[in-house]
């Protein structure tokens, strides 16, 4: 709780959020809760979920995206007060994408101890090569992306429903 929830909320706090005043409590407040929330139930449910799959955004993910988000922000010279509403909007569904019920693949069954496929072994080199490009941006659009992929993932199967 205190490496992933309070001090990417308190980072996150002093970069954009305090100049919001009480609601910045309230944002850095919602992330902090939401993640005590999401590594409870975790510890709760770890024998009654499929090992493929996380319920809720994973703590450590959502501590990347507000951590990189930070740093890319840093980095372009951006001033988080500029932007504060939309952090704390930010921040909020970052929380509540902890708690929610979204699937969101866990990399488990990944095995590196066997045989991997030349393309996995390619995949991964691009991977590094992308990220010392631009470090801060590469790393915050992963953990964007990955935070994205449980929402979207629900929504494909909804119109997969419609669908057929």
């Amino acid at each position: 709780v205190v490496a992933f929830g309070m001090a990417p909320a308190l980072v996150v706090f002093s970069w954009a959020l305090q100049s919001l005043g009480n609601l910045g409590w309230v944002a850095a407040f919602v992330y902090v809760a939401a993640g005590a929330l999401r590594l409870a139930r975790f510890n709760v449910q770890l024998e009654l979920v499929d090992k493929r799959y996380f319920i809720g955004l994973p703590i450590p993910a959502a501590a990347g995206v507000m951590a990189g988000m930070v740093w890319v922000g840093y980095d372009f010279g951006v001033q988080g007060r500029d932007y504060a509403l939309l952090v704390a909007l930010l921040v909020i569904i970052i929380g509540m994408l902890m708690v929610s019920n979204f699937s969101y693949y866990s990399f488990k069954e990944v095995d590196f101890k066997g045989k991997v496929p030349s393309i996995t072994l390619l995949a991964i080199v691009l991977i590094f090569a992308l990220v010392s490009l631009q470090p801060p941006v590469v790393l915050w659009l992963i953990f964007s992306l990955f935070a994205l992929s449980g929402p979207v993932a629900y929504a494909w199967s909804l119109i997969k429903k419609i669908i057929v």
